[in-house]
């Protein structure tokens, strides 16, 4: 919720407004929040979770009963399960295990633009963002705002995967 408050905030600084929200979801808090933040202006829909959890249905169910209560605590009305957009293609292989393509969205993110990811969380958001544009999900234009939501300590865990860049 406090999040897209911010965000709102940020944006009128700005002078625009992001189209999408991309941010992974395990648990699902982050994403429900950000879903009742943004129903208040109409864009739920556009917080686009990329699911690291490997349990989407498990994952989904979560987000919309976290936004059902967190919805009913501040007195709004809930978003549905539709409101609750989670992409599920990138939690591969397994929890905790990432593909040879979170591997390289991890390496393009840093290489880019300096920015750690990490195999568990972020890089496979990362990587369902970066198919996402390549596949057209966002309409041309579109600014799309990646969530970071930590996790770079998890990458050291990893080290050997990345001693050589």
């Amino acid at each position: 919720m406090g999040f897209a408050e911010e965000l709102r905030a940020q944006e009128a600084e700005l002078g625009f407004s992001f189209d999408y929200v991309v941010v992974c979801s395990v648990t699902g808090s982050t994403q429900a929040g950000m879903v009742v933040g943004f129903s208040v202006d109409g864009r739920a829909r556009r917080v686009i979770g990329i699911d690291a959890s490997g349990t989407p249905d498990q994952t989904h169910a979560q987000i919309v009963s976290i936004a059902e209560r967190t919805a009913d605590r501040i007195g709004i009305s809930p978003p549905t399960a539709e409101d609750v957009v989670l992409e599920t293609d990138y939690a591969y292989p397994a929890y905790g295990v990432p593909s040879a393509e979170t591997n390289e969205a991890i390496r393009l993110a840093a290489r880019l633009e300096g920015m750690m990811t990490d195999p568990v969380y972020e890089g496979k958001s990362m990587q369902g963002m970066i198919d996402l544009v390549e596949k057209g999900y966002f309409v041309p234009g579109s600014k799309v705002l990646y969530a970071h939501l930590g996790g770079v300590p998890a990458i050291n865990a990893y080290s050997y995967v990345y001693r050589n860049g």
